[in-house]
Parts: structure tokens; C-alpha cells; sequence
């Protein structure tokens, strides 16, 4: 199965959360912050939305950084994706 995202929407594959601080405690998965960054996997066409033209400005592969409680989780073929409106991603690491 293929996720093909509509309108604005951009299909996101989260990064694993850190497991380990940099002095070295280990987070449990209680205490694991949910990741804000994550590599686009798919794009949508851009268009009128809202009454407004929306032009994509990611592409698939780039690295993202996105609002923490933004989007939808969705679980496909035992991966997990976040859908977020191209507004909701903050930047592109280069």
C-alpha cells in the first residue's frame, strides 16, 4: 500500500526518539519526547485550499522540522507516518 497525500498535505516518516541523553541516562519510553523531526516520504499536488493557491515547497527526502502536536498519525504496513499540512512543518535541515 502507498500513502498519496491530497490538497497540502505531506506524508512524514518520523525519526526514532532519542533513547539516551547526551550525559548518557536512559529515557524511557515514558520520558521519550516525541520527535519533531522527520524525512518527508510523499507530497501533495498543492492547489487552491481554502481560497487560497498553495504552492509545495518540500519535496520527498527532505528532512523537516514540524509543530510537536501537528498532524495525524497513521499506522500503514506496520510503519508509522505522520500527515501534516505543508504549514505545519517549520523548517527544512539542511
Amino acid at each position: 500500500m502507498k500513502l498519496v497525500p491530497l490538497f497540502d498535505k505531506v506524508v512524514l516518516k518520523q525519526s526514532e526518539p532519542e533513547e539516551k541523553t547526551e550525559s548518557g541516562i536512559i529515557l524511557t519510553k515514558n520520558t521519550q519526547e516525541k520527535p519533531k523531526m522527520a524525512e518527508v516520504v510523499a507530497v501533495g499536488p498543492g492547489g487552491i485550499v481554502d481560497g487560497n493557491e498553495v504552492k509545495m515547497t518540500v519535496k520527498e527526502g527532505d528532512k523537516v522540522i514540524f509543530s510537536k502536536y501537528a498532524g495525524n498519525e497513521v499506522k500503514l504496513d506496520d510503519e508509522e507516518y505522520v500527515i501534516v499540512k505543508q504549514s505545519d512543518i517549520l523548517a527544512i535541515v539542511e
